[in-house]
């Protein structure tokens, strides 16, 4: 193939995270969210979980703050896989879901509570990450 045909890698390949299978077992075995986050205090999906129990409940602050460890959990574990700041993390491999919920649950919550600039900062992040997202979780 001619050098100019060639393809040209991505600047910011997509980061592929790789799957939790005890979390994974755990939810399934209907275990409860929270000792689930206990035993797994790494990993962002059920921190997600956590969130959206207690924005289901009323509990905007708690969501919040469970959402924000979440994503921190989220952050540690796309740089460990290669992620620089920037550059897709599809919402379609299943692995990532736990970190795009975490910053979908902070981004609704910091809504909620009118957290000045953090709303739009985190719809940044999401679409830049993947655009299918926000519309994926909206519904929920």
């Amino acid at each position: 193939m001619p050098e100019n045909l060639l393809p040209t890698p991505s600047a910011n390949p997509e980061t592929l995270l790789p799957a939790d299978p005890e979390v994974d077992a755990a939810l399934a075995a209907d275990a409860p969210v929270a000792s689930v986050v206990v035993a797994h205090p790494s990993s962002s999906l059920a921190w997600a979980l956590l969130a959206d129990e207690a924005w289901d409940r009323g509990a905007t602050l708690e969501s919040y703050a469970y959402a924000r460890v979440g994503y921190h959990r989220g952050l540690d574990a796309l740089r460990r896989a290669g992620w620089r700041g920037v550059g897709p993390v599809p919402w379609s491999h299943e692995p990532n879901r736990g970190v795009l919920r975490s910053l979908f649950a902070l981004r609704r919550a910091a809504v909620a509570i009118d957290e000045p600039g953090e709303p739009e900062r985190l719809t940044v992040f999401l679409d830049g990450a993947d655009p299918t997202v926000i519309p994926a979780l909206s519904g929920r």
